[in-house]
């Protein structure tokens, strides 16, 4: 029994390791797409990512797969991966047309919101604010940092993921996770860097003060505005 479970350990140790390992290589390819280093139609070659990262190819053809879900890259028979074409601004607008609809009902779903959820809410919007200042000051400094920009990112939609968490619908949940695949193509398409940090802090500040206000409308209200203004921001500045 003792070597029976001890066995089931190792293995189960190995898996995390080569979940962690999977991980670590999708964050360093997205980090290359969103860069806009891989230009449209550029073959992604796993063997030469393997190399680059000092990896067996399991854990990139792993990551291609799981990046292809998100629609940055596309797959074809016998050719292997490629870097997807940027989203036109139809889809763009359809993007965040389907972004509004989802969210602002997720947030009525979720109002009035538990002492919990206000919790979860505030550190959210505390973490996202912290990383948010570290990229203000390396937009002043001229610099381009891409980690910072994911982390970025990634803190923005863990903000976003809470009213989600809290939303009491399963399948609107799982909807919000196809979706925000989606948005790290928005992100590509746009290609302006991020640029509305400050505005991004003070909605999600407002969003956090709607649910505690007690007014049950409140809180899509703000989540109305902050997304309309995600969208006017972003397709203001493609169309530029």
């Amino acid at each position: 029994m003792t070597a029976s479970r001890d066995g089931n350990l190792r293995g189960l140790d190995a898996t995390i390791e080569r979940r962690g390992l999977r991980d670590h290589v999708y964050e360093r390819i997205l980090q290359l797409l969103l860069s806009g280093e891989a230009v449209p139609g550029r073959r992604l070659s796993i063997d030469t990512i393997a190399r680059q990262l000092d990896v067996s190819q399991t854990p990139v053809r792993e990551a291609l797969v799981q990046l292809e879900r998100t629609g940055l890259v596309t797959r074809e028979a016998l050719r292997g991966y490629r870097v997807a074409p940027p989203l036109g601004l139809d889809q763009l607008r359809e993007l965040f047309d389907a972004r509004i609809m989802l969210e602002t009902h997720a947030t009525r779903l979720a109002t009035p919101a538990s002492p919990e959820m206000i919790d979860e809410l505030r550190a959210a919007e505390e973490e996202h604010r912290g990383i948010g200042k570290r990229v203000i000051e390396a937009l002043n400094a001229g610099a381009a940092d891409l980690e910072l920009t994911a982390a970025y990112f990634v803190a923005d939609a863990a903000f976003h993921r809470v009213v989600f968490d809290h939303c009491g619908n399963r399948y609107l949940t799982e909807m919000s996770e196809t979706l925000g695949a989606q948005l790290h193509r928005m992100r590509q398409s746009v290609r302006h860097g991020v640029t509305d940090v400050r505005e991004a802090i003070a909605e999600h500040e407002a969003l956090v003060d709607a649910f505690t206000t007690g007014d049950p409308d409140a809180p899509e209200r703000s989540m109305l505005h902050h997304l309309e203004q995600v969208r006017q921001r972003s397709l203001g500045l493609e169309q530029a």
